[in-house]
């Protein structure tokens, strides 16, 4: 009975060793599994809402009035002698375009927009719609010519640009912001233009026009600032 009472004793040890080894492993195989599952959902943390309130207004921040997507253009913290602190600003409507002049008191809450933005390249025009896709899953995003505006003339095939998201819809999108670009028309240069630092218009093959050094001839790729549309260099 005693050898019966020491072979328990001695499997008992060796069975909960086993139940315990067992019942390490799985919580660590279930964590990869999660860590696994939560990877392709890795987006949502750039376009987390932060709480914010009117006095971290600063230029370019997105934020959320009335129910749409607001971008701040400029902005001034005001402080009066008398009467409560305010904070002046100008906004763009990413949904419309408009432009507006709004007041905000200091301190008050505010509510980020959720826009976040991800590369696709422009592919073709289709009509009046500017053809975007995403290269991993072949997905087309179509945006109309008042939504594209100036920034057509930048627009070339096979260019990556920014789409913008909001709520699941492209609000907005960007093109790099230096373009190279094929000169196809302009006047010929003159041998010794070089060193004279005149200009001449140009017209690139986007149909934008820009001025160019006098030493440009047609045929060149040159580099524009996309945001003022001023030549930079020869590409």
């Amino acid at each position: 009975m005693a050898g019966m009472t020491t072979v328990k004793l001695s499997l008992a040890p060796s069975f909960a060793s086993s139940s315990l080894v067992t019942s390490l492993s799985k919580p660590s195989i279930i964590g990869m599994q999660r860590c696994v599952v939560a990877t392709p959902r890795s987006r949502t943390r750039f376009s987390k809402i932060y709480a914010l309130t009117s006095n971290d207004i600063k230029v370019g921040i997105n934020i959320e009035v009335d129910g749409a997507p607001w971008k701040v253009l400029e902005f001034l913290h005001v402080k009066p002698g008398k009467g409560a602190a305010f904070v002046r600003t100008k906004m763009r409507n990413y949904v419309n375009g408009n432009t507006v002049d709004k007041t905000f008191r200091a301190g008050i809450s505010i509510t980020e927009a959720n826009i976040f933005k991800e590369t696709k390249q422009f592919t073709y025009k289709d009509g009046s719609m500017y053809v975007f896709m995403d290269l991993s899953t072949f997905e087309e995003y179509r945006l109309n010519e008042s939504d594209v505006g100036d920034k057509a003339k930048w627009l070339k095939e096979g260019m990556d640009c920014n789409l913008l998201f909001w709520n699941g819809k492209v609000i907005d999108f960007e093109v790099p912001i230096t373009v190279k670009l094929t000169v196809v028309e302009t006047d010929p240069g003159v041998k010794g233009d070089t060193a004279q630092g005149g200009s001449k218009p140009a017209t690139l093959e986007t149909g934008a026009v820009v001025n160019v050094p006098l030493f440009i001839n047609r045929g060149d790729e040159i580099l524009v600032d996309s945001r003022t549309g001023v030549y930079m260099s020869r590409a």
